[in-house]
């Protein structure tokens, strides 16, 4: 099978919390993103863009209120070495928006480096008395998401969730593990996931809860002699658990939500484009005090 797709999704850790102003909002600095990896046989690299949106008023008090906006703009690059395995690298950087009650806040900078590898269990590959070609990958991986983006949490601070949030980094080294099953049958493909992220304490003693998150995708293949194009529609659950701080959990964080995306992918010889959206069907952040809005990502990647 010459073309492998690929979708993993490591979306929205969320942390809230229930002192003083606004602070059970946004879900910024532990959001993390994979996505549908380009179909190329051997090594890419690229960049890309996503963006996520949250808005968040306290049921005790409309007054206090915060509109959250989030965006990352990152190179990526993945290496096939043999034909059962592949590493994958990510450096974003960050670009965080917090509109609150208490005024506007912009932060910019480096975010958290993640280093992934994938090893294929097996591929089958088998033909129906119909005629149609089956094929089917098993996928298990892992990796490491590195402390380079900036954080810092006075010990003062009381709004401690809503800081968190807008960091650039969450300042620990977290463990990244996922499993990935695909089928296609003729032109028409399908994807299961499932993936759980650890999350680790850092120098400032919070810790981002960790995060299992299960995803399943429908594509189908349109190719002609220049261009291939798949359009996929699928289904994102994910369940984070309690933030913590000094190993206490934080009132308000954590919580679910199931997505419904939406996108298109094109590849043209060596280069490959693609975008997504996603809209949340039904979720339940901070007792349903904060709301996640609609997010996206495009990305242009290239074959060497």
């Amino acid at each position: 099978m010459k073309r492998i797709f690929f979708v993993i999704l490591f979306t929205s850790v969320c942390s809230f919390s229930e002192i003083q102003a606004c602070d059970i909002c946004g879900c910024g600095v532990n959001n993390y993103y994979i996505g549908i990896l380009p179909q190329f046989n051997h090594t890419f690299f690229g960049t890309r863009y996503y963006f996520s949106s949250y808005n968040t008023r306290l049921a005790a008090d409309p007054t206090q209120f915060s509109k959250d906006f989030y965006q990352t703009t990152e190179l990526w690059g993945g290496w096939n070495i043999g034909k059962k395995f592949q590493l994958l690298a990510f450096v974003p950087y960050n670009f965080n928006h917090q509109h609150s009650d208490e005024g506007i806040t912009n932060t910019k900078g480096l975010g958290d480096i993640t280093l992934l590898g994938n090893y294929k269990v097996f591929d089958i590959r088998s033909v129906t008395p119909g005629n149609k070609v089956i094929s089917q990958q098993l996928w298990i991986g892992g990796g490491v998401k590195l402390p380079t983006g900036k954080f810092n949490l006075e010990s003062t601070t009381q709004d401690v969730a809503s800081i968190a949030n807008g960091q650039l980094g969450s300042g620990s080294m977290d463990v990244l593990l996922h499993a990935m099953y695909n089928i296609r049958i003729n032109r028409l493909g399908f994807n299961s996931a499932v993936s759980y992220k650890i999350n680790s304490a850092n120098k400032d003693e919070y810790r981002f809860g960790d995060k299992l998150s299960v995803s399943s995708f429908a594509s189908y293949s349109i190719s002609s002699s220049k261009i291939t194009i798949n359009p996929n529609f699928g289904l994102l659950y994910e369940h984070t658990k309690a933030s913590e701080l000094q190993a206490s959990k934080i009132a308000l964080t954590g919580g679910s939500i199931l997505n419904g995306s939406a996108g298109i992918e094109m590849s043209f010889k060596k280069m490959a484009i693609g975008f997504n959206v996603q809209l949340p069907i039904t979720q339940n952040f901070a007792q349903n005090q904060t709301k996640e809005n609609i997010k996206g990502m495009v990305h242009v990647s290239f074959a060497i």
